[in-house]
């Protein structure tokens, strides 16, 4: 292939790039909801990349959101193995999840006084995240605070399943709501690069093709 015929398919893979890296963003908070929802614990480097992405105001990529594609590993994998089709009944609640956050992405981004006031308290709690020390249960604690008063507002909303004693942990409530927010957050991302769901229909294959991808050589272990 010659330089040029290569680098026009490396622009035309962009948009698809960053849906799949969207999508992986919107699916590892999903993940992260089922693990603390089911044991209290999820991987420490994928909840605080997560997390930090409210906080990201600024950025255009989803790498920017989250640092580096390493920190989507756990996103990438999870949107491979929902898009495989194998073992479905195992991750049907973080489909459920993900259908859910799609779902309130959609009403948010309609809402625009909701938006706004969303917003101006996180850029509040950055401030002040940036004066304390990075405690992810205090940070998690303010932002559930927030997601409450904007996203819980509406009629929707997502189930969460999983232990009862963990689900009735505070800190564990609070990590959820942040989560979720996140990956709401990172549905913005996705309707940024062009995504919508009548695609994620169409290019299921193709997005299917771009985690092996990703996996393969962009995040080796």
């Amino acid at each position: 292939m010659s330089d040029t015929r290569q680098a026009m398919q490396t622009d035309k893979n962009v948009p698809l790039r960053q849906q799949t890296l969207a999508l992986a963003a919107i699916v590892q908070a999903a993940v992260l909801v089922d693990q603390i929802a089911r044991t209290g614990q999820g991987e420490p480097q994928a909840i605080e990349a997560t997390i930090d992405s409210v906080f990201a105001f600024s950025a255009t990529t989803v790498e920017e959101a989250y640092g580096s594609i390493e920190n989507l590993e756990l996103g990438v994998r999870g949107l491979r193995d929902l898009l495989s089709g194998n073992d479905y009944g195992e991750r049907k609640n973080v489909m459920r999840y993900c259908l859910g956050i799609l779902h309130l992405h959609k009403k948010l981004k309609n809402d625009a006084d909701t938006s706004a006031l969303l917003r101006n308290r996180l850029q509040h709690t950055a401030k002040q995240k940036e004066l304390t020390s990075n405690d992810i249960n205090s940070l998690s604690n303010s932002v559930s605070a927030i997601y409450q008063d904007t996203i819980s507002k509406y009629n929707f909303r997502i189930q969460i399943t999983g232990s009862a004693q963990e689900l009735q942990n505070a800190n564990n409530a609070a990590r959820i709501r942040t989560l979720l927010l996140a990956a709401i957050r990172a549905g913005f991302l996705w309707h940024q690069a062009g995504g919508s769901r009548w695609k994620l229909v169409l290019q299921r294959n193709r997005i299917f093709t771009q985690t092996k991808q990703l996996l393969a050589t962009e995040i080796r272990r």
